[in-house]
């Protein structure tokens, strides 16, 4: 490390302290030519490998954007995204890995999205998952409605097409 004051590379570590849940080492130091002291930060970076196969630092910048856009028109405010990337981190951080899939990430995201807004959850996995046809909605929802409901009761609520069958009953019999 190079004092920041005579450039020498010749320092000694006085102390070390974790910081920012154990992601980051904040270093105490003092320079063996000049003698002056000075403080550094060491990070561990995670990488994210995208389709193309280019490296890219981790960033929660780039989480809370993809997912702002999914949350549009929806009671999710800046600290809840905030929270969200920070789950994200975590999860893709204890894979133990240095580089994940871009892939990895978005798998990451869905679970703590789900339980932020399902609607949110519904938008995000249309583009996520290429969602081609309605059928791809409705098993989607059908898998959420599953997922609320405790076992072995009915839905409360009927899924889409049971709701389409009978507005088209309702529009049949007004003719």
């Amino acid at each position: 490390m190079h004092c920041p004051y005579c450039r020498n590379d010749d320092s000694r570590v006085l102390d070390s302290r974790s910081a920012d849940d154990g992601t980051v080492i904040k270093r105490r130091r003092a320079c063996q030519e000049c003698g002056r002291r000075f403080t550094t930060v060491e990070t561990v970076t995670l990488s994210v490998v995208k389709r193309s196969g280019a490296s890219e630092p981790f960033s929660r910048s780039k989480v809370i954007s993809g997912v702002r856009k999914a949350c549009q028109g929806r009671p999710v405010g800046d600290d809840d995204l905030a929270r969200l990337a920070e789950q994200v981190e975590n999860a893709v951080r204890a894979t133990g890995s240095a580089e994940v899939p871009s892939q990895e990430v978005g798998l990451a995201i869905l679970g703590p999205l789900r339980e932020l807004d399902e609607v949110a959850f519904l938008r995000f996995a249309s583009v996520y998952r290429s969602f081609d046809t309605l059928d791809d909605f409705e098993a989607e929802i059908a898998l959420l409605r599953a997922e609320r409901e405790p076992v072995g009761e009915e839905p409360t609520h009927p899924t889409i097409s049971q709701h389409t069958t009978e507005h088209q009953k309702a529009e049949h019999q007004k003719t």
